[in-house]
């Protein structure tokens, strides 16, 4: 296996997401797996978001500040940073949708640097505070229908 990598052992990559995961039940997050992050990473972060929703591409979770070695987050563990998603709350809001199977983009960023952002902060603000310092981008998609 080369390259980073992000995978779940709740979900398969294009599978179903448990509903343990979302706003039908417990909402927490998912378990996920790290590996593959390449030499000069100083720092991880994790987008999730629906770019099936509604109202244009919706956040459910800003993290950064995910130490380079970390193997993962276990099931509902917060990140050591989280930002404000799409509900107006700070850390993890699991898939929602209002109809219909929506897709939810689970993307790590290994970063050459550790982000300078206070949490809360909100998507614009991560995404500009990541320019220029991706090194690599995995991907984990999953869906869920209410």
């Amino acid at each position: 296996m080369a390259g980073l990598q992000i995978t779940s052992d709740a979900f398969a990559a294009g599978g179903t997401i448990p509903s343990r995961h979302t706003c039908d039940a417990e909402n927490v997050s998912p378990p996920l797996s790290f590996a593959g992050a390449p030499a000069g990473t100083r720092s991880l972060a994790l987008i999730v978001d629906d770019p099936d929703a509604p109202v244009g591409t919706f956040t459910h979770w800003l993290a950064w500040s995910i130490d380079a070695n970390a193997d993962g987050l276990d099931e509902g563990q917060a990140a050591p940073r989280e930002g404000r998603n799409g509900f107006g709350t700070t850390g993890y809001a699991g898939p929602c949708p209002p109809h219909g199977r929506h897709r939810y983009f689970f993307r790590l960023h290994a970063l050459d640097t550790e982000l300078e952002l206070q949490p809360g902060a909100d998507r614009d603000q991560l995404d500009r505070a990541l320019g220029g310092h991706v090194l690599e981008t995995a991907e984990l998609v999953g869906g869920y229908q209410r």
